[in-house]
Order: structure tokens, then C-alpha cells, then sequence
């Protein structure tokens, strides 16, 4: 978990991921993209996802259903949904909201 200062979520420069926190219920991820970025399809099967655009604009592509995003503007991603977003002509930045992921296991292999 990060402190608990508050962060100025415009300021951070760049490009991906820019910022991250955590608590043991929450996970919080800073993202920006240049535009007509576009990132790949996914589908998330554990958690509903909650998307808060900051700054700029794209498309939010929902199973397959396009969804307008512009700054100020949330969207509900429920778990199962395929996904992708593609950032607008002046980029977007957008916080990623989710219930915390148990940590990735890796499992012994078997002997063959």
C-alpha cells in the first residue's frame, strides 16, 4: 500500500501504467495512452473493472459494443465482458479500478 498522501493523478508523465495502490480489498492503476492507441482485446473473468477517464478521449469497446469516453466519464466493466480500449486524437488517461487479485501462484511441475 502506498502512503497517504494524496496524489495529483494529472500530473505524472508518460506513457502505460504511471501510478498504482493498493489495499488489501482495492487495486488502483494509473493509465495513459498517446493517441490511437489501441490496446489488445482481453477478457477479464474474475473482477468487474472500474474505468474513470481524466483526461482526454477514446473508445471503450465492450463486448463488442462501443462506449464514447471523455474526461469526467465512468464505465462499469463487469467480469467475463471482452474488452478494449482505443485512445482518442489527444490521447487519454484513465484510472483502473478493481477489487484486489489474489497474487499469482506458480505451481510446481509434474515430473514427466
Amino acid at each position: 500500500m502506498t502512503d497517504d498522501a494524496a496524489i495529483d493523478l494529472l500530473r505524472p508523465a508518460g506513457t502505460g501504467p504511471l501510478w498504482g495502490a493498493g489495499s488489501a480489498d482495492l487495486n488502483a492503476t494509473l493509465l495513459a495512452w498517446p493517441a490511437g492507441h489501441r490496446m489488445v482485446e482481453h477478457t477479464n473473468t474474475e473482477l468487474d473493472v472500474l474505468i474513470v477517464v481524466l483526461d482526454g478521449s477514446g473508445v471503450a469497446t465492450v463486448d463488442q459494443r462501443d462506449h464514447a469516453l471523455s474526461a469526467g466519464h465512468a464505465l462499469l466493466i463487469e467480469k467475463g465482458s471482452s474488452r478494449s480500449i482505443r485512445a482518442g486524437a489527444g490521447g487519454i488517461r484513465y484510472l483502473s479500478v478493481h477489487r484486489r487479485r489474489e497474487p499469482l501462484q506458480v505451481e510446481p511441475s509434474a515430473p514427466r
